[in-house]
This record gives structure tokens, C-alpha cells and sequence, in this order.
């Protein structure tokens, strides 16, 4: 047995009694032997880190390495954390984020940085945030369709307008600063324009006029094309340049079908220049666009000629196509793959909507019918619709039709403008 003896020295060793010191602590013993110790009890004292069962594997714990940074773990079951898509290439409008709007996106290539603003299906809209430009959005305009001018019996100078998320009915938005009809209208990114026409009988003009879409302000003369002409069609590039196609020109003494193609500057005010040639002389064109090109479809005398030339200052165009019935009175709308001729008049009126793809140079197939046979009317195009406005024959035509992009169906009634017209101008915002 052992024996246990108490020392006067109150000496700690083996084999004796422990002694508490003058402080009443413990001294510094092994005690390696201890069990059953409640670690709870432990309230002050750091403890090593060797101590610590630590790791990057399953029920250890994590320790920052000496810079402070966390260890290369699997973070795939974190939340909450939002953090951006690095990619080599941009977001295209059918990138659909699963974060919805505020999904950042990085282009590791070119070093930009895109936030989605608008998160629809197929349709998404990726704004530039970084230092570069151009944002990658769906081709065409959001809000609202615009008719401007025409002739209600006179000319008229009311700008209306309607909404593209729901149908209905026009309102009046603004007026021109002169009354015409016979116009041709093209879009900038902020403004209408309605050039040329006529604003009593045979009194032609050369005027270049422009409206704000967002604020209901009328419109002023902001310069003229290189002469005087109506019947004539019109496009635009969106950003940069509007182009007036075609036309009936000069003087009633001297009237011709002219086949020039001019340009003016949406970042100034000023006059515009002549910057190329049709392939054919003609009046009552439609006119239409894709990011790159500008169209000239149809006109009389009656011909079903596809015109296309690329934008820049140089701009002379050539034959890639045919529409599938020649005529003249017809309106144009695009929807970036595609550009669409619909009505018109070769003849008697008709109520066919054709359509050719920009992708490739040929000829328009029939893919669907307004609601009504007829002709001098407006297009204007949404995201996802064309709409053909107004026309003739018979009273002034107050419809407004519209038709899908997406599938070949005949057009629908969905509206009315507030003033019924023929040879108005269309635009888009």
C-alpha cells in the first residue's frame, strides 16, 4: 500500500499530500492525469492554437493564415454572398441571371463591368457601369410609339402617342412646329424626327424638325435636307445619324423621283448632306433599319426592290432583294433580325406584312396581314411588335395595328389615334 506522508515543509512531491500555496492556488504541477474537466470552466487565459484541432476538412476549425486571408476551402454552401459572373465575353440580351436585377457581370477580357437593369427572359438588359460604353440590350425602343404630322383633311402638326407595355388608344403628346403631311420620321435615343412633306397643296419643304419624347415640349426646326421633298421614307442608326430615303423632290414644275440618300447629325443641330444614291429612283418608299444597315423597301413607281446600304458617310446602296408584291404607300418597322414591309398600294391597297432577315441579302416572304387593306400609313416598332398607324383609303384612319416579332401571325386592332390621318411619320422611344 502506498504510503502518504505529510512533510512540515508542505514539500509537493510524490507520494504527499497537495498543498494549496500562501495564495490559496494550485502550484505548477502535471496534471496530465486529470479527467472529467469541465472546459466551461475555463474563463480567462487564451489557449494555444496547437491546441486547437484545426483544418480545411470536415469538423475542424478554420484558422486565417498569417496574413489574415481564410485557407482555399469549398465556400459552395455559403449564402448571401453576391458576387460577380467573370466571364472572357459580354452578357448577351439571352444571358438570363438568376439574381435577377443587380447581377454583376465581368468581362475579364476587356476589363468592363455590367450591371442587369432589367431582368426579362430572352430580353435582359446588361448597362455598362465600367469605364467602356455600349450597353447590350435588346434591339428596338421600350415605352412608347410616336405619330407625328399627316394629313386629317390639312395638314397637322399633333405628335401622339402610345404605350407599348399595354393597348389602347393614343394620346396627344405634343405638336410640330409646322404642320405637314407626307413625312418621313426616324428616332435618336431621346428624340423624334420629321422631315419633308408637304403643308398645303404642293407646297413642298425641306424642313428637318425634332421632338423630346420624355417631356410633352413641342417641336423645333433643327435644319434641312439637301432639297425639298415629300413621299420619301426614313431610318436611323439610333445613336448617331438619321437618313432620309428617296422622295418625290424639287419643285411641282420639275417634279422627279429622287433616289438620294441623305444624312444628319442627332449630336448637333444642322443641315443634311448627301451621302449616297438608291439603286432606283422612287416616291413613296418605306424605310427601315438594323444596327448596321438602312432599307428601302417598295415605292412607286410601283417596284418591290430591297435597297441596302451601310451607315457611315459614304452610303450608296445596293439591290439585295425583292419584297413579294411590288407597291408603293407601304410603312416600314424592324425588329433587328428582321425588317418588315406592311400595306401599301400597288394599284389597289393591300394588307400584306412581308419580312426579310438582315442576317443574309434576300427576298421577303408574306408572314402575316393587317387588319385592313391599305396604304400611307406610319410604322413604328417596339422590342417585341410592329404597329402600322393611320392610312387611307376611305376616312382618315384612326388604327393602330399591331403584330408579334416573334411569331408569323396577322395583325391585330389595338387601338386608335386621336386624330385620324394618312401620311404621317413614325417613330419609337
Amino acid at each position: 500500500m502506498a504510503i502518504i506522508s505529510i512533510s512540515d515543509s508542505q514539500v509537493n512531491g510524490a507520494d504527499q499530500i497537495l498543498v494549496a500555496d500562501s495564495n490559496s492556488k494550485i502550484p505548477a504541477k502535471d496534471g496530465s492525469q486529470i479527467t472529467i474537466l469541465n472546459a466551461t470552466n475555463v474563463t480567462t487565459g487564451t489557449i494555444a492554437s496547437a491546441r486547437l484541432d484545426v483544418g480545411t476538412t470536415a469538423n475542424k476549425l478554420v484558422q486565417l493564415d498569417g496574413s489574415g486571408n481564410l485557407p482555399a476551402v469549398d465556400a459552395s454552401q455559403l449564402t448571401g454572398i453576391v458576387s460577380a459572373t467573370i466571364s472572357a465575353s459580354d452578357p448577351t440580351i439571352s444571358t438570363n441571371p438568376s439574381g435577377g436585377v443587380g447581377t454583376e457581370w465581368l468581362n475579364s477580357t476587356s476589363g468592363e463591368m455590367y450591371i442587369c437593369t432589367d431582368a426579362t427572359a430572352g430580353a435582359n438588359v446588361w448597362t455598362n457601369v465600367g469605364a467602356g460604353s455600349g450597353d447590350v440590350a435588346p434591339f428596338g425602343a421600350a415605352i412608347a410609339g410616336y405619330i407625328a404630322g399627316g394629313d386629317s383633311g390639312a395638314a397637322t402638326n399633333v405628335v401622339d402617342k402610345f404605350l407599348f407595355t399595354s393597348d389602347g388608344n393614343a394620346t396627344d403628346h405634343s405638336d410640330l412646329h409646322l404642320a405637314a403631311y407626307q413625312v418621313a420620321g426616324c428616332s435618336s435615343t431621346t428624340h423624334g424626327y420629321v422631315c419633308g412633306g408637304e403643308y398645303s397643296g404642293h407646297e413642298y419643304i425641306n424642313n428637318i424638325q425634332k421632338f423630346i419624347f420624355a417631356t410633352q415640349t413641342n417641336g423645333t426646326d433643327v435644319g434641312d435636307l439637301t432639297v425639298q421633298k415629300d413621299k420619301h421614307g426614313a431610318c436611323s442608326d439610333t445613336t448617331t445619324h438619321g437618313y432620309s430615303l428617296a422622295g418625290g423632290s424639287d419643285t411641282p414644275s420639275n417634279y422627279t423621283a429622287s433616289d438620294v440618300i441623305d444624312r444628319w447629325s442627332f449630336s448637333s443641330d444642322g443641315n443634311a448632306v448627301d451621302v449616297g444614291n438608291l439603286t432606283v429612283g422612287r416616291k413613296w418608299v418605306a424605310g427601315a433599319n438594323s444596327t448596321t444597315y438602312g432599307y428601302c423597301m417598295g415605292g412607286q413607281p410601283t417596284v418591290d426592290v430591297v435597297d441596302k446600304f451601310l451607315f457611315g458617310s459614304s452610303a450608296t446602296a445596293t439591290d439585295v432583294g425583292n419584297l413579294t408584291v411590288g407597291r408603293g404607300y407601304n410603312a416600314g418597322q424592324q425588329s433587328g433580325s428582321y425588317c418588315y414591309s406592311s400595306g401599301g398600294n400597288n394599284g389597289s391597297y393591300v394588307n400584306t406584312i412581308d419580312r426579310f432577315a438582315t442576317a443574309s441579302d434576300g427576298n421577303a416572304s408574306d408572314v402575316g396581314d393587317l387588319t385592313q387593306s391599305r396604304g400611307s400609313l406610319a410604322g413604328v416598332s417596339s422590342r417585341a411588335y410592329g404597329y402600322a398607324c393611320g392610312g387611307a383609303p376611305g376616312a382618315y384612319q384612326t388604327i393602330i395595328d399591331k403584330w408579334s416579332f416573334s411569331t408569323n401571325a396577322n395583325a391585330s386592332d389595338v387601338g386608335d389615334l386621336s386624330v385620324g390621318r394618312s401620311s404621317p411619320a413614325g417613330n419609337q422611344y
